[in-house]
């Protein structure tokens, strides 16, 4: 399980005494155990992995809209550190796809749901959420959903 990776990673972190890397999955942790007490606030069991996997997606995400803010003030030194952090939540994420394979994906998708417009792309991209979680770009990919939807 990926708790298991990250609280492993954790401890060969400390041994290690790398400071980014311990602080980062610290961090992740934290997040991982704040998302566990809101599904339990609603009654759910705590999170797969398949869920950890867009929780992961959420905190790169974040990370990525920081780098721009902070190349855009000029502070390269807290960009770096936040690509650090991406790179070391990205390693626990499985193997992006190409363009290629997304596009050949939500092909299958579209065929899958007999997606005929628009207002079936709920539907198309729930699918490919259930395939791919953590494969793809779903920001990028619901662009793509609707360029095939549209044509």
């Amino acid at each position: 399980m990926l708790r298991d990776d990250i609280n492993n990673a954790v401890k060969d972190a400390m041994r290690a005494k790398d400071e980014r890397k311990l602080s980062t999955l610290r961090m992740v942790n934290s997040t991982i155990k704040n998302a566990d007490i809101a599904a339990r606030g609603e009654g759910k069991p705590p999170l797969s992995d398949a869920d950890l996997l867009g929780v992961f997606q959420k905190m790169i995400k974040q990370r990525q809209e920081s780098v721009e803010l902070y190349d855009k003030g000029g502070r390269a030194e807290l960009a770096a550190q936040e690509r650090e952090e991406i790179a070391i939540i990205s390693a626990y994420l499985p193997k992006q796809m190409s363009d290629d394979d997304v596009k050949a994906a939500i092909a299958a998708a579209v065929a899958e749901t007999n997606a005929a417009g628009m207002k079936d792309m709920g539907k198309v991209i729930s699918v490919l959420k259930a395939k791919y979680a953590g494969q793809m770009d779903f920001g990028k990919a619901s662009g793509m959903v609707k360029a095939a939807l549209s044509s």
